[in-house]
């Protein structure tokens, strides 16, 4: 996977939705935090692997792939928003199940919204990337479906969506 590309690809996404929606030299931050959250919170919905009560399986794998993608866009969008656009996901020690996995994501965004450290952001990205793996995608795949992703978010905008 190639993250500075997918950097730059959101840097664009970024100008764009905040020159159509005249947000420029406004401070998204917390929306930005929790639309990663709200995102974090449906890609577990689709794995269902909270759903102790349920015997219904996961959603189609291309559906989750989806969903963590759109997850992406967010943790970079953040990256850019304080500077750490630099950062490279690295894999590390993962939970030892999805549930456990989503709750250190979910601590990771909380750790970051407090205190915006270059630390801070490298342990949610490497949390989040790690996720990914731990739900079966190469990072090839991750690239792929962002950039398919992408595409589908500038023809939202262009849609106003």
């Amino acid at each position: 996977m190639k993250i500075e590309k997918l950097f730059e690809m959101q840097h664009g996404l970024d100008r764009y939705i905040e020159e159509g929606h005249s947000l420029a030299g406004r401070d998204l931050f917390d929306e930005k935090v929790l639309a990663l959250l709200v995102e974090i919170g449906e890609l577990a919905n689709e794995t269902r692997c909270f759903k102790f009560w349920s015997t219904k399986g996961p959603s189609e794998r291309n559906i989750i792939l989806e969903e963590f993608v759109d997850g992406v866009h967010f943790v970079l969008s953040l990256g850019l928003l304080t500077g750490f656009d630099r950062t490279k996901p690295a894999v590390e020690a993962v939970a030892a199940d999805q549930t456990g996995q989503f709750l250190l994501v979910m601590e990771s965004v909380h750790a970051f919204q407090k205190e915006k450290t270059a630390k801070n952001y490298q342990t949610l990205m490497n949390r989040y990337f790690s996720l990914g793996e731990m739900l079966g995608f190469t990072p090839d795949e991750v690239e792929a479906a962002y950039i398919s992703k992408n595409e589908v978010n500038y023809e939202r905008q262009k849609s106003g969506y």
